[in-house]
């Protein structure tokens, strides 16, 4: 396994940041996080930025962070648990294929956002199944996706352009392009 420079741990730490203080900004808006997604951007950004295990870690570790921070996601009704793993495939599933996509950042994205929400959909029949919680998997995936339309359309539109950008050059050095790494 190749191992990840120290400087693409720095970029996770940042996406991380970033990933527990959008929620409360967009909180102080009144606006809640099941319907603009704020977690998920710098998620979604670190996999495409970053690499796939960065991804894989800014999505597994910003909702627990959050949690201990600020009680948000809660940990019952079971959202903390499914956010994990659906944060964690957003992360992971967005770097591997911007990998594959020869960077092409939108199909990567939606590649990345239709994993995340089978992933939550397949955590949440575990649940179901192995620890009996009232969870109906296609019901709460359907949910997600209704409640989280205008979050969905705002990732479509700001991921791909922040992407184009930082890999251009005009907002922040991607990690590695100094010395021909990425």
């Amino acid at each position: 396994m190749k191992r990840i420079p120290f400087k693409h741990y720095l970029h996770g730490a940042f996406f991380l940041a970033l990933a527990v203080l959008f929620p409360q900004l967009f909180h102080l808006t009144g606006i809640g996080g099941t319907v603009l997604l704020p977690m998920h951007i710098p998620v979604l950004l670190a996999g495409l930025l970053v690499c796939p295990a960065i991804g894989l870690y800014v999505g597994v570790i910003a909702p627990i962070v959050s949690h201990l921070l600020t009680g948000m996601p809660p940990i019952t009704p079971p959202i903390l648990p499914l956010m994990v793993i659906e944060l964690g495939a957003y992360g992971l599933t967005a770097g591997l294929m911007h990998r594959i996509f020869k960077k092409n950042a939108y199909l990567s994205l939606v590649t990345a956002m239709v994993a995340g929400r089978v992933a939550m959909g397949g955590a949440a029949y575990v649940m179901m199944s192995f620890f009996g919680f009232n969870i109906n998997p296609l019901v709460y995936v359907k949910g997600a996706v209704v409640t989280g339309l205008p979050g969905i359309a705002l990732q479509l539109v700001l991921v791909p352009v922040l992407v184009y950008m930082i890999e251009r050059g005009t907002v922040y050095e991607r990690p590695g392009d100094s010395n021909g790494e990425a």
